[in-house]
């Protein structure tokens, strides 16, 4: 598959799969003519790229798990960082979660001025 397909599968721009492949993170081969050739399994490996970037991940942590991500084993360090990224994850969710709960107060609010939001303190 060309990049211009895997861009257009994944929504992600040509600029983007470049650097992914600059950053060791998907791999492609070469034509003849220099053209990037990508596996099928590429659009899953982007998708899965863009949610760890999504939920905050670095390339180099990106870089170091992909690997884990194809053979289902991690060395022993790689495995605590991961739950260290696990962990920060889940206080993100808590936070957005937090947050969005005070919109849905603040939407309630003034949709409805006499509404009891009374916990929105």
């Amino acid at each position: 598959m060309r990049i211009g397909e895997v861009a257009e599968k994944t929504g992600v721009s040509v600029r983007a799969l470049r650097y992914y492949e600059e950053q060791d993170l998907l791999p492609a081969r070469r034509s003849p003519g220099g053209q990037r050739h990508y596996p099928d399994s590429a659009v899953q490996r982007v998708r899965l790229i863009q949610q760890m970037y999504a939920a905050g991940l670095p390339s180099r942590v990106v870089r170091d798990v992909l690997p884990c991500v194809d053979s289902g084993e991690a060395p022993p360090k790689l495995l605590d960082q991961m739950e260290a990224e696990r962990l920060r994850i889940d206080q993100r969710i808590t936070d957005l979660l937090a947050v969005r709960d005070r919109l849905d107060d603040v939407i309630a609010l003034t949709r409805d001025p006499d509404a009891d939001c009374s916990h929105m303190q």
